[in-house]
């Protein structure tokens, strides 16, 4: 697909919206879609198409219900991407109900299968100050990283397909990197897995329960209460 074509897919807020709400990782219907960006079923379905013939996104079928999500991880780093290149002032929300949602999803959110927001850049700068990352030649995992996160019962693989063991993502609420790449997506699934964080309603956000709380402490010096 020529960059002309991306461009263009993109350049439709409705179309724009769907992406945003799908780097939660998670697969919607298009229902679902057309309510969260306030367009009618039929014209989702349209949008929805032609991201999907653009390969942006990927359909999955139950039943009678469709699915779409993004259509993988290269994809959800576009998307983030992009957004950083927003104006730095986010617009106004229009009703308590979307303040809450954007301070939630500031404080602590999912960019597509990684931690970000205030939490995730603060667990990036607390593994890169503790050695378990060395950025001194580009992003790698150190050998105590390595320890460190067989500790935790996580073991990374030398290379997954086209995807970097870790990069960085540049966070578009901080304006400051956060980690992807595979060993972003395993921090996130071993938080959730073990209930440090959980989702917040429907959305990207997330809340650190106290088992979390507690955990991000004792491992990397994170102290929740006062960085929120």
């Amino acid at each position: 697909m020529t960059l002309a074509r991306i461009a263009g897919l993109l350049a439709d807020e409705t179309r724009a919206a769907f992406c945003m709400a799908l780097l939660d990782g998670r697969a919607w219907t298009a229902g679902e879609l057309a309510r969260q960006a306030g367009v009618s079923p039929s014209t989702a379905s349209e949008h929805l198409s032609r991201l999907i013939a653009g390969g942006l996104l990927a359909e999955e079928r139950q039943g009678r219900h469709r699915y779409v999500r993004l259509a993988d991880p290269t994809v959800a780093a576009l998307i983030e991407d992009l957004a950083a290149y927003a104006p730095s002032v986010a617009p106004a929300p229009r009703n308590l109900r979307e303040s809450t949602r954007m301070s939630a999803e500031a404080r602590a959110r999912t960019c597509y299968d990684h931690l970000a927001g205030h939490l995730g850049v603060a667990v990036t700068d607390a593994i890169l100050s503790r050695g378990l990352v060395s950025d001194e030649a580009g992003l790698a995992v150190t050998g105590p990283g390595r320890v460190w996160l067989a500790g935790l019962g996580i073991e990374l693989p030398a290379r997954r397909g086209s995807r970097p063991v870790v990069r960085s993502c540049l966070d578009w609420t901080e304006r400051r990197v956060h980690l992807a790449g595979a060993l972003g997506a395993a921090l996130c699934g071993h938080a959730l897995d073990r209930r440090w964080v959980e989702r917040i309603g429907s959305g990207r956000a997330l809340r650190v329960t106290p088992d979390g709380g507690r955990a991000f402490k004792e491992l990397l010096g994170i102290d929740v209460a006062r960085e929120a």
